[in-house]
Order: structure tokens, then C-alpha cells, then sequence
């Protein structure tokens, strides 16, 4: 070890403040087309992009980009980057993939019909395909993730007639209402801060508990007025916390012991491989959902059951499972999705496909560990399969209280604008890296490499 390892460096805010003022300033010389779209987007659109979540992205203004091909995007002003962001895992297949574009081509231009309301021959083949990956035999579609997750609560509470769900605190499940709330400080529920007009305080509709922590959960199961436990198997969106050692085998034991049904949220987590975590680590939920990546980024989701749960939700002659009362959703499991996931599914993400992308983040985390190492910083570094995040923390965090805890906005705002003023494209929240079937050795050694002068740069 070098003599400069020997001791753990302390950061510098006031270098740190002066580096982010000049990563910005090259951010914005750089992207003169892009800053002109975006004051011009204001226009018409409201806060001047089409999603709200796109005004966080760092920099003063998003990057707008013209092309994208499998881990490559190139921006309006010409700039091409190695892209480790890909659609914060909508495109975990990279951005187009040729099989995905064909049958797409093949779904308009020789078959005809976008969405008629009728069931096709790829639906059929996408629920096979899911029933092999994850072993739930009973599949259905949503257009996102979001909507799988909120019609799969509606419908535990149905058929166990019970009014409480259960999540775990920063758990990431799109924008469901139930789902956004905390522990705070005190130790008891909370609505995040800001959530945004929620119908009811979700304190009422649901009881939250921090991850990894058993007796938590013991306790809130306990009066057996929770229909479900909601969870994804490591959270992801606060940074990836992983399991404890036992903590899911406890979870599905007290919820066989309590009767409450157990949602896997693999939306994320698929990237863990072919089956997700589910498959991965062995797991034996009741209901799986998943969104994003299953149809190369052409808008999908999808939930499975098991053929028990399966059983209680088409006899329940009380439900309303195909008007107002079910999912809803008149795009859901249309012809373009139906045939864009069949051939991610079969041809893209395939098992092969997962065991390079899993070996290439390996090589990624060692890389960013090495530095870490050589430099001692006391910043570490997590995996979950093809999937890797930065933590500017020497312990991983063990919770979403301590992730959250430990997150540096301003440290996050350096990262990601080092990488983007020099090619590579992160995901802006969390500086999430995921690789996909066409990231290569060299990508992955050129991040390290820009990952060390980023670190020198705060330390030396």
C-alpha cells in the first residue's frame, strides 16, 4: 500500500465547490444546442421539459440528444457518449437493439395495428417467457411498472379483505401513492417530503418499517391487518442496499406465519439476471412485478402470480376485473409492446446476454474499488448483478434511513459532470452504472480511468 493509502483522505468542500463551478461552466460551453432547446422548450411545456423529473438532471439544463445506438448516444451539439445511464435501466438492452427494431418494423409495416384491443400471439409468448425466467405461471400487462404495482395492491387488498400494505422505508415503487412514505426521525411513519397531493396521508393506508430490520417487520405484521408486503429484493433507488444475510427468508416467513402476501418489485433489480433476484437468490414470492426493461424501452410492464393467488382473484365473483374496477388502461398489452418484449425477452436479454453484463460491472466495481484502495479514500462501492452505484461512504448503508443519510448531493453533481464533460454518460441521481449487451472491456477500463482522475483531482 502506498504511503498515501496508509491514511483515510478528508475531503475538501471548499475544492469540491470550486471543481463542481468548473465542471458546470464546461458543461455549458460544451452544450450551446442543447441550452438553446431547453429555454426554448419553456414554450409549451411546463417547467420547459416533458417530464418533471428531467429538471433535476445537473448541469443548469439536460443534455439533449439526437441519436442513440446500443451503448452510445450522441447529443445535439455532436458529442458521443459511452452511455452507463441507459435510460435508468429502460434500456438496459442498450438503445435499439436490431432484433427489437425488426419485429417492431415487422408489428407497423408488414402485420399492421399499434392497439386494437385484442390479445396477439406475443402476449402469449411474453408471459411464457416470464413464467420461465421468475416461476410465477400467470402473467398479465401494464403499461409501466407503476401501474402493475398499484393494480397488484388494489387487488391483495381484495382478495385477503384486509385494508393495510407494508414497504420498506426510500423503497423505490414509481409514484404509488401508498408507497411514498418513510420512517422519520422519530421512528415512526411519515409522508416523504413533498409528496404531491396525496388522496389520503399514506400513514393510513400503510405501515413502513426500514429495511433489513426483522423485529420491525415482526411487529407491523403482527395485528394481520397487512394484505401485502411490497418490496424489491435489495433497494435500488436510494442507492442498492442489499439484503442482510436471512433478512428474505424472514420476510417470507412471517409472511406465511401472518397470511399477508409477498410482492417482489423486480423493475430494478432484473438486472440481478435472466429471472431477477427472484431467480438469482431463490426466492419464492407471491406476486413479481416488472416494467422498464422488458420491452427495450418501448413502454411496458407486467405482473405474475402464483396459481393459488391466481385461484382467490378469479373466484372472487365480488371483483370487478375487467371495467373500471380491474387494471384498466386501454394500451395495456398492445400489439407493439406485446411484440417488442417478446423479442427483448427471446433475443436481447437473454441468459447469455446477463452473464457478460454481470462479468463487465465485476470488472467495473473492481476497477472503482482498486481506486479507492490505491488512493484511500473512504468511499466504497455496491453491485447487484449487471448494476453498480458509487457510495461516498466507507460502510454500505444497511437501510434506506442510512442511505439516504449518507447521500452528498454536491459530491453526486462532481461525478456525474466529470464523466459527462469527458464522455460518459451516469445516471444523474446516483451515479448508477448498468451495462448492457453491447458495453465492452474498454468502456468499462475507460470509466475507471476517468473515475482515478476524478478522485485525484478531489484528494491530490
Amino acid at each position: 500500500m502506498s504511503e498515501q493509502s496508509a491514511t483515510l483522505q478528508c475531503l475538501d468542500r471548499t475544492r469540491l465547490a470550486r471543481l463542481v463551478d468548473r465542471e458546470r461552466a464546461t458543461y455549458v460551453a460544451a452544450h450551446p444546442r442543447s441550452q438553446a432547446l431547453a429555454v426554448d422548450g419553456r414554450d409549451g411545456l411546463l417547467a420547459g421539459v416533458p417530464m418533471s423529473w428531467m429538471s433535476m438532471l445537473t448541469g443548469d439544463f439536460p443534455l439533449y440528444f439526437s441519436e442513440a445506438r446500443g451503448n452510445r448516444i450522441t447529443d445535439v451539439d455532436g458529442i458521443t457518449y459511452i452511455d452507463f445511464c441507459l435510460g435508468d435501466t429502460g434500456a438496459m438492452t442498450g438503445h435499439s437493439p436490431a432484433p427489437v427494431v425488426a419485429a417492431i418494423r415487422d408489428r407497423l409495416e408488414t402485420n399492421g395495428g399499434i392497439t386494437t384491443m385484442l390479445p396477439t400471439a406475443d402476449a402469449a409468448e411474453v408471459g411464457r417467457d416470464l413464467r420461465r425466467r421468475f416461476g410465477l405461471p400467470y402473467w398479465q400487462f401494464a403499461l409501466t411498472a407503476t401501474d402493475a404495482n398499484r393494480w397488484v395492491l388494489r387487488m391483495c387488498r381484495q382478495v385477503q379483505k384486509r385494508p393495510k400494505v407494508l414497504v420498506f422505508s426510500h423503497c423505490y415503487h414509481g409514484s404509488v401513492d401508498e408507497t411514498i412514505l418513510i420512517v422519520g426521525p422519530d421512528g415512526q411513519a411519515r409522508s416523504k417530503r413533498g409528496n404531491v397531493g396525496p388522496q389520503v396521508d399514506p400513514t393510513q393506508t400503510t405501515r413502513v418499517v426500514e429495511f433489513n430490520d426483522v423485529e420491525a417487520l415482526r411487529a407491523a405484521l403482527a395485528p394481520r391487518d397487512v394484505a401485502c408486503v411490497l418490496m424489491e429484493p435489495a433497494l435500488t433507488n436510494i442507492g442498492i442496499v442489499p439484503p442482510a444475510e436471512g433478512f428474505l427468508e424472514a420476510v417470507r416467513g412471517l409472511c406465511d406465519e401472518t397470511g399477508t402476501l409477498l410482492i417482489n418489485d423486480e423493475t430494478h433489480t432484473f438486472s440481478a439476471g435472466p429471472g431477477g433476484c427472484t431467480a438469482a437468490w431463490d426466492l419464492r414470492p407471491d406476486v413479481i412485478t416488472i416494467g422498464k426493461a422488458i420491452a427495450s424501452g418501448v413502454p411496458m410492464g407486467a405482473y405474475g402470480v402464483t396459481a393459488e393467488l391466481a385461484e382467490r382473484i378469479l373466484s372472487d365473483h365480488d371483483a370487478d376485473l375487467v371495467d373500471q374496477g380491474g387494471v384498466g388502461g386501454t394500451l395495456a398489452g398492445n400489439a407493439l409492446s406485446s411484440a417488442a418484449a417478446r423479442a427483448t425477452l427471446s433475443l436481447v436479454l437473454t441468459d447469455a446476454a446477463f452473464e457478460g453484463m454481470i462479468a463487465l460491472a465485476t470488472r467495473y466495481t473492481e476497477g472503482v474499488q482498486e481506486v479507492l484502495d490505491t488512493r484511500g479514500v473512504p468511499w466504497s462501492i455496491q453491485q447487484l448483478g449487471a448494476r453498480a452505484e458509487y457510495r461516498f461512504c466507507p460502510e454500505l448503508p444497511r437501510n434506506g434511513g442510512e442511505s439516504a443519510a449518507a447521500g452528498d448531493p454536491e459530491l453526486d453533481e462532481y461525478m456525474h459532470l466529470y464523466m459527462i464533460n469527458r464522455g460518459i454518460l451516469m445516471t444523474p441521481f446516483h451515479n448508477m452504472a448498468l451495462m448492457c449487451p453491447t458495453t465492452s472491456v474498454a468502456d468499462v477500463d475507460r470509466h475507471t480511468e476517468l473515475y482515478g482522475q476524478a478522485v485525484d483531482e478531489l484528494f491530490s
